[in-house]
């Protein structure tokens, strides 16, 4: 198994009472320790402008321009986010804008892309909400244009939201083929095909493309979406095996369930001053029943089982990892060894 690891970036809460001056150097922090190391190949951040569950007036730094940052900070790791919103930048930009970061970083970057759901940012930023079937359209057609734009330096497309004519990108990435797409999502019908197709390649080019999913963190709905994935491979001529499945985690993490509970508790004391005490039941209850909240061997138990349907890039998001290191160090000597 392969695995990659969320820096916080206070998207999810997880910088509260971190001064702003003081925020970047402890995510670079995060970003070097897995440089430095040998058990995470990537590290991830979120794409999105507002704190979850619900907005706050707390930091959420924006994705792209940390991915910049960690290209020219880091050396080994790769950079990838889970998952860019296709609509918030035009995509002929935003293919120039990773194509630059692949530059700056030698070759490490990952392009994770999804057709966005968080009506309240949408709204906010004044970007509409287009219903889920013309944002699936847009993913659509907007990957097409990265990928035109990555293989052959130029990219026209006349579509229905997204139009280009001889759009240039000018120097091409540095990793051959193009920068490897995450397909994120696992709508069964339209998002899981534009996956297959995508990792086939389309009509651009007849090299074979190396793609990546990322859906489903219980069992249950990772073997079905792989079924529904492969059938969608089958139609479309593609090579399921050329797909990595991947699938993003929660993790809680203490030598003992009694250190569990005590991380869930700080947690909830954060919680409790940002959101109405429903929100935060709901939060810990979703912790407390989730298979990747416990000891390292209940942890790996789960991992393993996901790992034996196929399942080969696990992302962890660590909570609390901007304020102890306890959680990361259990992950990196007791999880991953356990499974690699």
């Amino acid at each position: 198994m392969r695995f990659g690891m969320f820096i916080p970036q206070g998207w999810r809460l997880d910088l509260v009472d971190i001064p702003p001056e003081e925020q970047w150097n402890t995510m670079l922090g995060i970003a070097k320790r897995a440089d430095q190391g040998t058990a995470f190949e990537t590290v991830f951040v979120y794409d999105h402008f507002h704190t979850v569950p619900e907005p706050t007036s707390e930091a959420t730094h924006e994705a792209w321009t940390l991915m910049a940052a960690f290209a020219a900070a880091t050396e080994r790791v790769r950079l990838g986010q889970m998952c860019t919103c296709m609509a918030y930048r035009n995509p002929a930009y935003l293919a120039k804008v990773a194509a630059t970061v692949d530059i700056i970083s030698g070759g490490r970057a990952e392009m994770g892309i999804g057709a966005g759901w968080y009506e309240h940012e949408w709204r906010a930023y004044g970007y509409g909400f287009p219903r889920a079937g013309e944002r699936l359209a847009m993913l659509d057609e907007g990957v097409q244009i990265m990928r035109q734009l990555w293989t052959h330096g130029t990219a026209t497309l006349k579509g229905e939201h997204y139009s280009v004519d001889g759009a240039i990108c000018r120097p091409l990435p540095l990793q051959e083929g193009g920068i490897p797409l995450w397909i994120a999502g696992g709508g069964e019908k339209v998002t899981l095909r534009i996956a297959a197709k995508n990792a086939r390649g389309g009509e651009l080019d007849a090299e074979s493309y190396t793609g990546y999913t990322n859906f489903g963190g219980d069992l249950d709905t990772f073997v079905r979406k792989s079924e529904i994935l492969a059938q969608h491979c089958r139609d479309l001529g593609t090579d399921f095996d050329s797909i990595t499945r991947t699938s993003s985690f929660n993790i809680v993490i203490g030598e003992t369930e009694a250190e569990v509970e005590d991380k869930l508790s700080k947690f909830a004391d954060v919680a409790r001053r940002f959101l109405p005490a429903d929100r935060v039941e709901e939060a810990l209850k979703n912790y407390r029943t989730s298979p990747t909240t416990g000891t390292p061997e209940q942890i790996t138990e789960h991992l393993e089982a996901m790992r034996d349907a196929g399942m080969k890039y696990a992302i962890f998001y660590v909570q609390g990892a901007a304020y102890e290191s306890d959680s990361l160090d259990l992950v990196e000597q007791k999880v991953i060894p356990a499974l690699q």
